[in-house]
């Protein structure tokens, strides 16, 4: 039988969409192969209209790898450590899922609190918004290889401090919902540093590693100038060139390479438009 497995870009850079394939289904050796090649091409990958199990989502994610449990279990799904519940619904004034506040935008790469950086997240829609809600996907790797030949040697030779207690005290001073880390889950995220330039290791290209949030410095700058070159490398990597918006579907599985991309949400009143959706992250 003929695959029906096809391939169309988004952008002139990266991303693209996938149609052809079931993922409800095991798929075959030279489709999996191939999901998982396109994937290093495009960096961010749009498979629309599957209907997935959480069983489906756990073995589609490992294609790529071992899911990892997240280390703030009261968002995972009952019987499935591996899925992140991904959401701005509350129930009895508590968010049931992460990025739950209205005007959360957050450019981040998913665990980049973690020492080992994960490879690839895979988002699937159950409740999709009909306002706002979106995520947008930034081309750290174009966006690197277009940067200033003098502000590339600089940055190549730096690295910055990943913290997720600091991203959650910035996340609490703009929203008071925000459920705040427990002593315990503190102490299983101490800071970590990261290069600014991180080499992919299967392509073996470089991209930009930032986090407009979860960044506390520049390892060896001052504060002040570290901000100016954290917002200058920011600025340059959300242009709109480097930028696909994805408006979500029911249905929709989004899948990201991590090591080449950042992301975020964009607002989403949650008194008017409900999103629910589920995460796997590939370490």
């Amino acid at each position: 039988m003929v695959s029906r497995y096809k391939i169309d870009p988004l952008k002139s850079s990266f991303g693209a969409h996938v149609s052809g394939i079931d993922l409800s289904q095991p798929l075959k050796a030279s489709e999996a192969t191939r999901l998982v090649e396109d994937l290093m091409t495009f960096r961010v990958l749009v498979v629309r209209r599957q209907e997935l199990s959480h069983d489906d989502h756990v073995r589609v994610s490992r294609l790529f790898g071992e899911p990892e449990i997240h280390v703030q279990d009261q968002y995972t799904v009952a019987g499935y450590p591996q899925i992140v519940t991904i959401s701005n619904i509350h129930r009895d004034g508590v968010p049931i899922g992460l990025y739950d506040g209205d005007n959360e935008v957050e450019w981040h790469t998913d665990l980049s609190w973690k020492p080992q950086m994960s490879a690839v997240s895979l988002l699937y829609s159950v409740i999709a918004p009909e306002v706002g809600g979106e995520t947008r996907f930034a081309d750290t790797t174009a966006a690197y290889d277009d940067l200033p030949d003098e502000l590339r040697t600089l940055v190549d030779g730096l690295e910055a401090v990943h913290s997720m207690v600091h991203l959650f005290e910035r996340q609490a001073a703009d929203n008071p919902a925000k459920v705040p880390l427990t002593d315990d889950q503190r102490a299983q995220v101490p800071d970590v540093v990261h290069p600014l330039v991180r080499l992919h290791p299967l392509t073996g290209r470089r991209s930009l590693l930032l986090g407009d949030m979860i960044i506390r410095g520049v390892v060896g700058v001052d504060e002040t100038r570290s901000q100016q070159l954290l917002d200058q490398l920011h600025a340059h990597a959300t242009a709109d060139r480097y930028v696909y918006s994805h408006r979500w579907a029911v249905g929709d599985l989004v899948i990201w390479d991590n090591r080449a991309t950042m992301h975020t949400a964009s607002p989403c009143d949650h008194t008017r438009h409900q999103r629910l959706l589920y995460r796997t992250t590939v370490m």
